[in-house]
């Protein structure tokens, strides 16, 4: 039996984080697959894919074979979530160690909404409740993937209310997202034929989530001029940035998908925005705090962080 190392490297830990980062990415993006193939429900039950079977079988043909290989992802998932806990227990990071236990949790909390979700026949709303979660985990994953690469938790870079601002985007990431799901659940790709719809109308929630997407990137863009006005930190100048870019080029996607009736290979490309969108987003989040060194000289010092 192989004996683990009693401390494992940095540099371990940070591609350990990374591969569940990535993996957390995929699985939304076969999810997708599974939903627009109409294969939600290829295996009809849960945790089995029939009532006799925890395979698919040939009689399932195609949509049993995509449904199952997204079951099978989970357990890749839960062991790069096993492996997160350990090389981060056995590190000496103990900063990191909520962050990974959080994020193995939210892989059985994961598998059980898919379950009720199976068993539901596809209520929409616990679709949209499974892929927030997958979201929640993304984000999750990403900052604990960018503080493995620093010492630690460090200072905060910014003043207060350029924070606060930081948050509101992190919410209006959170609602752009919750209406993204809302907007799918009123749409045609259902997953499969029988499956529910929320009865909404789809081209007012559309438009609904359209404006909080105007929102998001309003904030950005202000939280550009903001950084730029007090000369911040180039770690959060590059988030917010490449953030901005990534919103623009959702918001292109988003709006072909809608006036081309949402064709498939739009609609999962749009899944991937959602993905990137999350990522960046929780990078803008982590990196409003850093090392001291990352502080401009001429930025103005809160006197908390002054007093240490």
């Amino acid at each position: 039996m192989p004996v683990l190392p009693a401390s494992f490297s940095p540099t371990t830990v940070s591609r350990v984080a990374l591969a569940n980062v990535l993996a957390n990415g995929a699985i939304v993006l076969t999810g997708g697959v599974v939903r627009l193939t109409g294969s939600g429900l290829g295996c009809p039950t849960w945790p089995r894919c029939t009532t006799e079977s925890f395979v698919t079988t040939p009689e399932m043909g195609i949509h049993g074979v995509v449904e199952f290989g997204n079951r099978l992802l989970t357990f890749v998932l839960t062991v790069l979530a096993v492996a997160l806990v350990v090389v981060v227990v056995r590190s000496p990071r103990r900063d990191l160690r909520p962050l990974a236990v959080v994020a193995f949790l939210g892989i059985p909390a994961q598998g059980a909404v898919g379950g009720v979700t199976v068993l539901t026949g596809l209520n929409p709303w616990t679709v949209a409740a499974h892929f927030l979660v997958s979201m929640g985990l993304v984000a999750l994953t990403t900052v604990l993937w960018l503080r493995s690469r620093e010492p630690g938790v460090g200072e905060p870079l910014l003043r207060r209310p350029v924070r606060l601002l930081v948050g509101a985007i992190a919410a209006a990431t959170a609602l752009v997202l919750v209406m993204g799901t809302v907007v799918t659940g009123s749409g045609p790709h259902s997953g499969d034929p029988a499956a529910g719809r929320t009865g909404l109308d789809a081209e007012l929630v559309s438009h609904l989530h359209a404006d909080a997407v105007f929102l998001l990137v309003g904030l950005t863009v202000a939280l550009l001029v903001a950084l730029y006005a007090t000369d911040s930190p180039g770690r959060v100048r590059r988030a917010a940035r490449d953030l901005l870019i990534v919103q623009l080029a959702q918001g292109v996607v988003g709006y072909v998908q809608y006036f081309t009736h949402l064709p498939v290979l739009l609609v999962l490309l749009h899944m991937l925005g959602a993905v990137l969108i999350t990522a960046y987003t929780a990078r803008l989040v982590w990196s409003v705090r850093g090392p001291a060194s990352e502080r401009p000289l001429t930025a103005p010092v809160e006197p908390a962080v002054a007093a240490r």
